[in-house]
């Protein structure tokens, strides 16, 4: 172990912190996550910046939160411009390249008007987030959108598996009892094995890809963003981890009556989505998550093969290593399916980092319970790569002292996330226009406050109450605390950087020194 040269930034796409055997689920087998975990630090209170995945994305992308970066939902395109990941490590020299999913959506009308076009390596980069896509796959190919170019579809009917969209009709379909191809995009069939054989999955095929690229960049320092597509939605597996799990494995619901009863408006409309109503429905529910569970396993079998890869060619010793999650999913918790609102199992995300340097020796195999957010990533990698820290343009903290351990005074108070959901049925059921479908939550490790236009409040006090199952939204003798988190919030938003083409240090050098420049105004 010593001096970091690589960066491999793994993400997985919808996966709850409490459904990894290292965060205490009891039932799913990720001895290879678990081993990752006691090699670094795991962090037990990391939230992403946004519970659904392009805006969350973004934020992983930008070290921003989205009330900074706008790109507010899926399909938002991130305004050209945005400094990325991809950008701050080619500063730093190191190549930064995608294999997998970013749900990026390019700027086109910005890059028109300034002239660039995806054929050059700026509009290139521009396009996709600031990273070379060494393989982009988005994972969500319906018949009528998919692409004739898919990497992934050319690869499996190489391999002899037919038709015009193999992604749908092998990989993410079964055969059902009366031998019809059955699509996973129904929840119903999701208890069938996917059509590929294990070997030839979206989770083995991008772990093959990886192995590939980091093989060929030789001794080129490099950060690689791995993004598995997995375990989101189509929830269907291949053989052996689509029964892998059974009923006594599914964790309970974590949902009571009196919520259904009385919700929240914002969050009663979302109770009626269908994905709430059929995971609502117990038996719908048990069909699916054992699935979820196997897809899960799967990842971990395959984060093994990468480790043992890593290994055997001298890669762990100078690879700085992030297992995390771009948000979680509610599985039928709180009577909701699907993410977007700000209950622990949407918002709170899965983090390991292991750092190969000796200064990191004292923390392997501990937990942290600092409160972290993705956008601290890029701060960290930064840091460890010797850059600036940039405070005018990253809002996001260096999680490097707690990596190695030191003493810190005056860590973060709170975290923030954030929702936009105008796109979303909710919006039409509340009869709101599309800009007013904003909620907030600020959490301070015992209360979290959610802030929403046009509806009241809700608050939760994690500490009496860890599940969420009474909203103390309308309670007088929580006025008080209520209106406190409010302030905070407002705080908060009046302190976003939006200031971002120069520099603390630049503004310093320029404070008041008018004269210096020639220039006289208001003198006698």
């Amino acid at each position: 172990m010593g001096e970091i040269r690589n960066i491999l930034f793994i993400m997985c796409d919808q996966l709850r912190a409490d459904y990894l055997g290292c965060t205490g689920h009891p039932h799913i087998r990720t001895p290879h996550i678990d081993a990752l975990a006691k090699r670094g630090v795991l962090f037990s209170r990391a939230y992403c910046q946004a519970p659904v995945c392009g805006s969350s994305r973004m934020s992983f992308y930008t070290g921003r939160y989205v009330q900074s970066h706008g790109a507010s939902y899926n399909g938002v395109p991130l305004r050209v411009g945005e400094m990325t990941l991809g950008d701050h490590m080619r500063e730093l020299g190191r190549r930064a390249g995608l294999i997998g999913k970013t749900h990026m959506t390019a700027d086109l009308a910005g890059m028109a008007r300034l002239g660039i076009t995806r054929e050059s390596l700026p509009g290139l980069l521009a396009a996709e987030g600031g990273f070379e896509p060494w393989e982009r796959d988005d994972g969500l190919h319906p018949d009528a959108y998919t692409s004739p170019d898919l990497a992934y579809n050319s690869y499996l009917r190489a391999l002899g598996y037919d038709g015009e969209n193999p992604w749908h009709t092998h990989a993410n379909s079964g055969i059902d009892e009366a031998g019809n191809v059955a699509s996973g995009w129904y929840l119903r069939n999701s208890h069938l094995p996917a059509r590929v054989h294990r070997d030839h999955s979206e989770t083995a095929y991008m772990t093959d890809r990886a192995i590939a690229k980091i093989t060929a960049l030789g001794e080129t320092p490099w950060c690689l963003h791995l993004s598995y597509i997995k375990p989101h939605w189509p929830y269907i597996a291949p053989a052996p981890y689509h029964d892998m799990y059974g009923d006594a494995d599914i964790i309970p619901a974590n949902r009571s009556e009196a919520e259904r009863q009385n919700p929240h408006l914002v969050v009663a409309a979302f109770m009626k989505h269908e994905e709430s109503v059929n995971f609502a429905d117990e038996a719908k529910r048990r069909r699916v998550i054992p699935a979820y569970m196997g897809l899960i396993t799967e990842i971990d079998d395959h984060m093994g093969r990468l480790m043992r890869f890593l290994t055997d060619c001298g890669r762990m010793a100078d690879t700085l290593i992030i297992f995390t999650s771009d948000h979680g999913d509610y599985l039928g918790d709180h009577w909701l399916g699907e993410k977007e609102l700000f209950h622990e199992g949407s918002v709170r995300i899965p983090l390991i980092i292991v750092d190969p340097r000796p200064e990191a020796d004292a923390t392997r195999g501990t937990v942290c319970d600092r409160l972290t957010e993705s956008i601290d990533l890029i701060p960290t990698f930064v840091d460890l790569l010797g850059g600036p820290a940039k405070p005018h343009l990253l809002e996001g903290r260096s999680l490097r002292p707690l990596l190695e351990g030191r003493k810190i005074d005056g860590w973060r108070e709170f975290v923030v996330s954030e929702v936009d959901y105008a796109w979303r049925g909710a919006r039409l059921a509340l009869n709101l226009p599309p800009d007013r479908t904003r909620g907030y939550m600020l959490l301070d490790g015992r209360w979290k406050y959610i802030s929403y236009d046009n509806f009241r409040p809700q608050l939760f006090d994690l500490k009496d109450d860890p599940n969420e199952l009474h909203d103390l939204g309308e309670s007088a003798a929580h006025g008080k605390i209520r209106r406190a988190m409010e302030d905070r919030l407002n705080g908060w938003l009046r302190a976003r950087r939006n200031r971002t083409t120069m520099s603390h240090e630049e503004i310093e050098a320029r404070t008041n020194n008018y004269k210096t420049r020639g220039i006289y105004f208001g003198v006698w």
